[in-house]
């Protein structure tokens, strides 16, 4: 039967990052590193612990022997703020809370696991991993995942473009649950419009009270920081390019990414790949979905398509990397 336990966890800064734990004990492997799921842009980590019509990627990875870490960073889910604010950016999430979160977890972790993490960045989770790996020496990861998550924007949708113009960072976006909750119905019920960010055919979407408890509102910082990004195709922080910076990486990568996504395009979610300094043999890229099957975005999570899509390739990856020499 599977178990979830919640940790908060003091970060250092004013904030309790939240660690939700997911394990099969029947199921769990000793051969096995702990998996850690960082979720994305205004986004928490429900979305990976609910599936509306089948398996969640958390049940499926611990009934294939995983332990499974999902991580509420702050200003996600059930991360706290203690004496915190939100005027914090991506380099306070990705540098500062990340790094925390995944010394929490090899701390509680059910079995020792001395190379690290596997680390499975969601959408712009993928991007604080990217971060992570590239900008700290010793950041205790064996291996990532990116599940459609961007390192340089090498190609961008019009609509995301004309966003990163507006002045959607000057000031606080509050009440976007209760707006996707009301929007979500009407919204699939009009042909084409959701389609940048998921296929209403493969997904269920007649629970829209449960499927929005994963939005969160987005943080004014993030929002400029991603416009500029977005505009300028590559991330400067501080004066660290994480394009240029991406070849500090050698870890095993596998890319997943949804062969009709809108919001982040192909060519930008395999630039990690491109970017990075691993072996050829040590990376690989699955493109989820063909012809009959358009997935967007958010299917590579919440569609009946994503177990047989994205889960399972993942898991199989997984399994094939704790064995592979290095």
């Amino acid at each position: 039967m599977l178990e979830k336990r919640t940790f908060l966890v003091d970060q250092g800064t004013g904030w309790q990052v939240a660690l939700h734990r997911y394990r099969d004990p029947r199921a769990l492997r000793s051969d096995t590193d702990p998996v850690v799921i960082v979720p994305g842009f205004a986004m928490n980590s429900f979305i990976l612990g609910y599936h509306p019509t089948g398996r969640p990627l958390t049940t499926y990875l611990a009934e294939r022997g995983y332990e499974v870490f999902c991580v509420d960073l702050r200003g996600q889910g059930e991360a706290r703020a203690v004496t915190g604010n939100r005027r914090f950016g991506l380099e306070d999430v990705a540098l500062v809370d990340l790094p925390v979160a995944v010394d929490a977890v090899l701390e509680r972790a059910t079995h020792a696991a001395e190379a690290g993490v596997s680390l499975v960045g969601c959408s712009l989770g993928a991007t604080y991993m990217f971060m992570n790996a590239a900008w700290r020496p010793h950041p205790r990861i064996a291996r990532l995942v990116n599940l459609g998550g961007p390192l340089r924007w090498d190609a961008v949708h019009p609509l995301l473009t004309l966003l990163s113009r507006a002045p959607i960072g000057a000031f606080p976006i509050r009440g976007t649950r209760r707006l996707a909750r009301a929007a979500l119905p009407l919204l699939a019920k009009l042909p084409g419009v959701l389609d940048l960010y998921l296929n209403p055919a493969l997904c269920d979407l007649t629970r829209p009270e449960a499927l929005v408890n994963t939005i969160d509102d987005p943080i004014p910082r993030i929002n400029r920081q991603i416009a500029r990004w977005v505009q300028a195709r590559d991330l400067v922080i501080e004066g660290r390019n994480l394009s240029v910076d991406a070849a500090n990486i050698r870890l095993p990568l596998l890319t997943i990414v949804a062969n009709a996504d809108g919001i982040v395009p192909e060519a930008t979610v395999t630039s990690g790949d491109r970017l990075v300094s691993t072996p050829p043999a040590l990376r690989r890229v699955v493109v989820a979905g063909d012809a009959r099957t358009r997935m967007a975005h958010a299917d590579l999570f919440m569609s009946n398509v994503a177990e047989a899509n994205v889960f399972s390739p993942l898991a199989d990856w997984l399994d094939d990397a704790l064995t592979a020499p290095t």
